[in-house]
């Protein structure tokens, strides 16, 4: 069984457990049930002088003691229930949450340039406004784009981070974390989770120092809050929290409960969303009209799937999967992702990293497969007989088994190679 240390009854629990209880675990001690919101941005100071020395040590060390709360801008008590929640899922000293996945990633990228380090080794694909971010040098970065087993060699002395995304965006591509972070030596690996979610492998594990959330997806997954968190070390937190403080980055409260929320659920989702996408994955696979499908070794919920024919056709012709970016929330979504998710990454960059024009991306909800089916099998058309492939081995059309994988069902499995 998946457990982890439960410090407030020094005993192991496991994973679904800590999703339920984590940050939660005071409750009873403090009268209630379900966590309270605070939603006050600012908090009374009559001890100025003790404030003052407060402030001056987070300034310094970016350290928050267990004093009353001073201002929104430097933490707020229910996204703090969040942020605790979040690194026990993750199996990290602490977490950091910020107003989007986007300003989580623009605070790790300002606290290695502030170091001096502002050279990002990098591999695609990343989620488009990663690449993006890192090719725009809009933060003084400088980026080299490297294959895996190009990491070490282009790691140079003012190199600041590593980032990879596994599974990625949108290809579902994956890489071995383990081998990634040794490649990296003492340069900070920051894994992008935010596809497998820690239900499915958790980074830190593997010796990535930084795994990035775009909250928004799955942990929040409803499709109704914005967030974004890095799950690191104590160490890395309190340049973050500073950054945060600085910029102003910051996440509404109302949306740390929301998200602290949904990591409740987030165990039960993913699993059932994961053995569903398996079961299309395998009907796409053997569909003469899809000419290569892309699933994770590792199982989830998201598939990347080519199509014989024009794909704009297929977001226009579905009616319950809902043809929109974003992903991970409890109703299938589609996209394509040359048009939307990947647009401001440049042709040739998409195309080189296999984000190809007849590519989609289906993010696979809580709804019956039958019913999933039935709406893309009416969005792909009429079926001409054609070869087609699974994970780029072209072979013709075959019979597969209808039963659900063991990655999409087996929790917490180990990342795979790419």
């Amino acid at each position: 069984m998946d457990t982890h240390w439960d410090m407030s009854t020094a005993r192991t629990r496991a994973f679904a457990t800590e999703a339920v209880h984590a940050g939660r675990d005071d409750l009873a001690a403090l009268g209630l049930h379900a966590p309270p919101l605070d939603l006050s941005t600012t908090y009374p100071s009559a001890d100025t002088r003790a404030e003052a020395a407060r402030i001056d040590a987070f300034a310094a060390e970016g350290a928050l003691d267990d004093g009353p709360p001073v201002y929104g801008r430097l933490g707020n008590p229910t996204v703090a229930r969040f942020e605790t929640a979040l690194a026990r899922l993750e199996g990290t000293e602490a977490a950091v949450a910020f107003a989007s996945g986007m300003a989580a990633l623009t605070a790790v990228l300002l606290v290695r340039g502030a170091a001096g380090l502002r050279h990002v080794v990098a591999v695609r694909p990343l989620y488009g406004c990663s690449d993006h971010l890192l090719t725009a040098g809009a933060l003084g970065s400088e980026v080299t784009w490297v294959d895996p087993a190009g990491i070490a060699d282009a790691v140079r002395a003012d190199t600041g981070l590593v980032m990879v995304e596994s599974p990625a965006n949108p290809t579902l591509a994956e890489v071995d974390l383990a081998a990634v972070a040794h490649a990296c030596g003492s340069v900070p690996l920051l894994a992008d989770n935010t596809f497998a979610t820690p239900v499915l492998q958790r980074p830190a594990e593997s010796g990535a120092r930084l795994v990035l959330h775009s909250a928004t997806k799955y942990i929040g997954g409803h499709g109704d809050v914005l967030g974004g968190v890095v799950a690191c070390d104590e160490e890395f937190a309190r340049e973050l929290r500073k950054i945060r403080f600085a910029t102003g980055g910051v996440l509404h409260p109302l949306a740390g409960y929301l998200l602290l929320r949904g990591l409740s659920t987030l165990p039960v989702r993913v699993r059932a969303a994961s053995a569903t996408a398996a079961e299309l994955a395998a009907r796409l696979a053997d569909d003469p009209r899809v000419t290569r499908v892309h699933y994770p070794r590792i199982g989830g919920a998201m598939i990347a799937f080519e199509v014989a024919g024009d794909p704009h056709d297929v977001t226009a012709g579905v009616g319950l999967i809902t043809p929109a970016v974003s992903l991970g929330s409890v109703d299938s979504l589609i996209q394509h992702p040359a048009s939307i998710s990947h647009r401001v990454v440049a042709a040739d960059d998409r195309r080189a990293a296999g984000v190809v024009d007849k590519l989609l991306r289906l993010s696979v909800g809580l709804e019956d497969v039958e019913d999933l089916w039935a709406d893309l099998d009416r969005a792909l058309g009429s079926r001409p007989g054609s070869a087609h492939a699974v994970n780029g081995a072209a072979r013709p059309g075959r019979t597969r088994p209808r039963g659900r994988t063991a990655a999409a069902t087996s929790p917490a499995p180990r990342p795979a190679g790419r």
